[in-house]
């Protein structure tokens, strides 16, 4: 599919000017969608006597936002392609602020998931994905620290919204919290606003097709490695903090410490990320970049399983502190590792499509976690599981970057034919179907 354009040579990167106020605006907007998912939680035991639900039930709220973030990937590709980032934005911020509102109106679980979760989760991918790619196309040499400066949003807003929200539960209950959170979401069109793209010079007159989603970066063998491990990421990636402040209220800690918890995650995550962003920048650490992801993934899977047994608040305060850290490195590094693998012109359509395969995996992994606690009573399974994926995939990254990709280099080098390397991927796409269904297997039979 195409549309017929003149064709044009964008700028080179700026890396700096105008650029600071892309970023502040991708603070924002990353602060929003990756945030607001897991600060809704605090909402979820009023919910849950509301409208007389289980874990599992309220679980689906942020699960359906970021799977609307994740899988709204390729719409939002296309529609950027067509429109440009700035109208895609500003659409984006009118629904994400309206189905708040409407969702303030609910008076039963499943109009929460059409409203809060469909509407609004699509308003955020609508601002999410075309920021990235503003950002991108402003910085080049500075872009690992820009990227780290962009993600320091999401705990900045986690450590705000948490308590935020349960402060308007405490004053307004859940329907006067979400109709005053639809109104902060507003903020998103200001940020899309700030969205100027950078000036094109003409080359020339001829028509030229451009594609408004191209599947062709799927051929590239480095992005389905990091597609098959973002895929087992996500299955345990957001479930300790959806579910946290809901564990911590179980254990007797009060409510407003409990909302505390994810500001502490929040504060660590703060420096953490822009701390990452400024060490993938190094000379020596860049050209390893998947290495360090995979390090990343490590850490974060070995905290959820060596904290699965705290109970106490001490406990907590210290699995907050090093899942802080761990987060803060994870989100850091992963869209800097899909523009390292793709490059500036391919990342608009691979980010759609990798953000497709990875709302399966969000629709999988925190509703599960909930069933599990509904069934069994016992929190400290989801911690195993969480950890057990995040840590397989780390080792899978690590591993698969190693042997594929350096096998493709040395095949390379002896110029193997084409035909040979066309079998290759199709080799890497049958074992991409093997581990998602083993993984999507793996969560859904500790339903039964």
């Amino acid at each position: 599919m195409g549309i017929i354009v003149e064709d044009r040579e964008t700028v080179g990167a700026p890396d700096g000017g105008w650029g600071w106020i892309v970023l502040l605006g991708c603070f924002v907007i990353t602060g929003f969608s990756y945030a607001f998912p897991k600060a809704i939680s605090v909402y979820f035991k009023e919910l849950m006597t509301e409208f007389d639900c289980g874990y599992s039930d309220t679980a689906w709220i942020s699960s359906i936002i970021l799977a609307m973030l994740y899988g709204s990937g390729p719409i939002s590709s296309i529609m950027v392609n067509k429109f440009g980032c700035r109208p895609v934005m500003l659409v984006g911020g009118l629904l994400a602020s309206g189905g708040m509102i409407i969702a303030s109106f609910s008076t039963n679980i499943i109009q929460l998931y059409l409203t809060a979760g469909v509407i609004t989760g699509l308003g955020l991918a609508l601002n999410f994905q075309p920021s990235l790619i503003m950002l991108g196309s402003y910085f080049d040499k500075r872009r690992p620290l820009a990227n780290g400066l962009a993600a320091a949003g999401s705990p900045v807003f986690l450590s705000a919204l948490s308590p935020l929200g349960q402060l308007l539960l405490n004053h307004y209950g859940w329907k006067g919290g979400f109709l005053i959170t639809g109104g902060l979401l507003l903020n998103c069109c200001a940020c899309g606003a700030i969205m100027r793209p950078l000036k094109c010079k003409e080359r020339k007159a001829i028509p030229s097709k451009k594609k408004l989603l191209d599947f062709s970066v799927l051929a590239d063998l480095g992005l389905i490695i990091y597609i098959i491990a973002k895929f087992i990421v996500v299955l345990g990636l957001f479930v300790p903090t959806i579910l946290l402040v809901n564990y911590a209220k179980d254990q007797g800690v009060p409510d407003q410490d409990a909302a505390f918890l994810l500001s502490i995650i929040g504060f660590i995550d703060i420096f953490a990320r822009p701390t990452c962003g400024i060490v993938a920048g190094l000379k020596w650490i860049r050209p390893k970049m998947s290495y360090f992801f995979s390090l990343a993934l490590l850490f974060n899977g070995l905290t959820d399983v060596c904290s699965a047994t705290n109970t106490d608040y001490k406990g907590l305060v210290i699995f907050c502190v090093f899942f802080g850290l761990s987060y803060g490195m994870v989100g850091a590094l992963q869209f800097e590792v899909l523009m390292g693998i793709v490059g500036k012109s391919g990342f608009s359509s691979a980010l759609g499509l990798v953000l497709l395969i990875e709302a399966v995996a969000v629709l999988i992994g925190p509703p599960s976690a909930g069933y599990l606690v509904d069934r069994y009573k016992n929190y400290e399974l989801i911690f195993y599981m969480a950890g057990g994926e995040l840590i397989t995939a780390g080792i899978f990254l690590a591993l698969a970057s190693f042997i594929f990709i350096s096998r493709k280099k040395h095949k390379d080098t002896q110029q193997k034919h084409h035909g040979d390397e066309k079998a290759e991927i199709w080799d890497i796409y049958v074992q991409l179907l093997i581990f998602c269904l083993l993984m999507c297997i793996m969560n859904i039979s500790v339903l039964y």
